[in-house]
């Protein structure tokens, strides 16, 4: 049996880390980790943001799960929705603003159905938050993002792909592989 060869995951994200600020270095850059979910989208973007972190960048983490409520008055077994105005309000706009506006990573505990104690979180003017969630190319979302990556771990949504600037292969976690879907 043949081993294939695969990158170490440092090295995979150091790559797109590195790619995300030669193409964004200056001011306040949303970084999407986008999936279907059950891809690892969480844990990767965790590591990425460590990646920026070893060489110098600031970078800051948030889940559109942080986000999520159940509609009011549905019952407990339902599925949460984003609460856009929420996200918006609290996390991407004073985010985008720099200085010493501070913004919010987490508003919202869906498993609890309340609002969380807010942690103000501050940055430098040049920095980068990463957010992970399902289907973050929706159209009210897509104009937010300056980059977008789709995690996958099976060749499955072509469509969210085709949207993303980059993508990553999740299936084996520990070794995560850049994908180049070229459609020209």
């Amino acid at each position: 049996m043949t081993t294939r060869w695969a990158p170490a995951k440092k090295d995979t994200l150091r790559e797109l880390a590195t790619e995300i600020v030669h193409n964004y270095g200056r001011g306040r850059v949303l970084v999407a980790i986008d999936s279907d979910g059950g891809a690892g989208a969480a844990g990767l973007a965790d590591d990425l943001v460590e990646a920026f972190r070893e060489q110098g960048h600031a970078a800051f983490r948030a889940s559109l799960d942080g986000f999520e409520k159940r509609p009011e008055g549905a019952p407990r077994d339902s599925a949460p929705v984003l609460d856009e105005s929420l996200f918006r309000r609290v996390l991407v706009e004073p985010f985008r603003l720099g200085g010493s506006t501070g913004w919010v990573d987490r508003a919202w505990d869906a498993d609890a159905d309340r609002a969380v104690e807010s942690a103000w979180v501050t940055g430098p003017a040049d920095a980068v938050l990463l957010v992970d969630g399902t289907d973050l190319a929706r159209p009210s979302l897509a104009g937010l993002w300056h980059y977008r990556v789709w995690v996958t771990g099976d060749d499955s949504r072509l469509d969210a792909r085709a949207k993303a600037s980059a993508v990553v292969d999740n299936s084996d976690r520990e070794h995560p592989r850049r994908r180049f879907d070229d459609a020209c």
